[in-house]
């Protein structure tokens, strides 16, 4: 895979349409984490001192057509301040049409205009070539920096590739790929993976590509209690997706086959009900009583999954050890997340969503080695899937 970086770039004079992933989490027109703003800043900043003229887009959200509440006002805000004033950040009213392309026309050196939400336009999600044209139209240079929306073949992300005469990929791009492509390709051993969340089936395809190369896969949520189940064990009122079971036998199978570990929880913390009411239960046993629910990892997991941890050179993270939200149930993903950090000769790396966030909110994420800006994409990469984003860069 051969793929040019923007540090290796002419740049000078050149419009630069940056894909940046600005999909941020708000409350009203409260950026509550900017972080994925801040990720994208090295590639911007870059582009700038290169001398291009740097033209910005990205999705927010699910709109039906213009939606004014998921405007990228507020992320065009927070990006002029990071930027500490030094750069213009001017935001179109669209993404497409005559007022922008005489914005793009008009634009000087150092500003830095923002396109308005593309996915106000059906046309963005469809790939429609009409539309992918006209916002290659814009352009001399593509950049792709938005590894969050690469498992997409949407028109900003692979479409209008083809129609612009120069494309590479960003600082942060190369940084999920170095990354995320080092752990599954050439990875440091002892190599572990930790998986969580509350679905096998979200999991299957990366528990079947991990299996081969991993030494330990050690499995937390509520997608732990199927393969308990799957084993004989009582799980109580646990979630337990039941024609998942066949399929959770298989995998143990397989990782007995490989001789890789797939560690389970040999001990919970349970509830009568979900949420924070209930009277909080420590089951010391693998087996739950009928009347409990697992929601989170015991103690002596906890203290299992560390000294896994520990020992690795390599440690993937993706999904949480249990209903982390809420607090009481939250010292099983923070454990896993204090285990890395703790393991200053691995690289650690966190594979997105909401392990990312937990990370985030916890104030680790900047002691690990990467924190991907990606989930889905995370994800698909770490199934082995091929990334239309990704792909679209490729030179031959």
């Amino acid at each position: 895979m051969t793929i040019r970086y923007i540090d290796d770039m002419q740049l000078t004079g050149k419009r630069v349409f940056i894909r940046v992933d600005f999909n941020v989490p708000l409350e009203g027109r409260r950026i509550t984490d900017d972080t994925r703003i801040r990720e994208a800043l090295p590639t911007i900043q870059k582009a700038l001192e290169l001398g291009g003229k740097v033209i910005l887009a990205s999705h927010l959200g699910r709109p039906k057509g213009p939606e004014p509440k998921l405007s990228l006002e507020p992320a065009a805000s927070r990006l002029s301040e990071l930027l500490g004033g030094k750069h213009e950040v001017i935001l179109a009213d669209d993404c497409v049409g005559d007022g922008v392309r005489k914005l793009v026309k008009d634009q000087k050196e150092g500003q830095v205009l923002m396109l308005e939400n593309l996915r106000f336009h059906k046309e963005e999600e469809a790939n429609d070539e009409a539309f992918a044209r006209e916002l290659a139209s814009f352009a001399d240079v593509y950049i792709n920096d938005a590894f969050g929306t690469a498992h997409r073949a949407h028109a900003s992300t692979a479409g209008m590739v083809p129609y612009v005469k120069e494309k590479g990929a960003g600082l942060l791009m190369r940084k999920e790929l170095e990354y995320l492509g080092g752990a599954m390709k050439n990875p440091a051993k002892p190599f572990v993976a930790i998986l969580g969340g509350s679905k096998v089936s979200d999991k299957i395809k990366v528990i079947e590509s991990l299996l081969p190369k991993v030494d330990a896969l050690l499995v937390g949520g509520a997608m732990a209690y199927t393969f308990l189940k799957a084993q004989g064990l009582e799980v109580g009122k646990s979630r337990v997706e039941e024609d998942k079971l066949p399929m959770a036998q298989r995998l143990m199978e397989a990782a007995q086959r490989l001789k890789t570990s797939l560690v389970l929880p040999i001990d919970h913390i349970c509830s009568t009900e979900l949420g924070d009411k209930g009277p909080l239960r420590e089951v010391p046993d693998r087996a739950i009583p009928a009347d409990l629910i697992g929601l989170d990892i015991g103690p002596k997991t906890r203290a299992m999954y560390a000294e896994h941890i520990r020992d690795a050179k390599t440690v993937i993270w993706n999904g949480p050890m249990g209903m982390f939200e809420v607090p009481r149930y939250a010292a099983g993903t923070r454990s896993v997340a204090e285990a890395m950090v703790a393991n200053k000769n691995a690289v650690t790396i966190v594979g997105g969503g909401d392990s990312a966030a937990a990370v985030n909110d916890m104030g680790l994420g900047s002691k690990l080695s990467h924190v991907s800006t990606g989930g889905g994409a995370s994800l698909e990469f770490l199934e082995g899937r091929e990334l239309p984003g990704v792909k679209a860069l490729e030179t031959k």
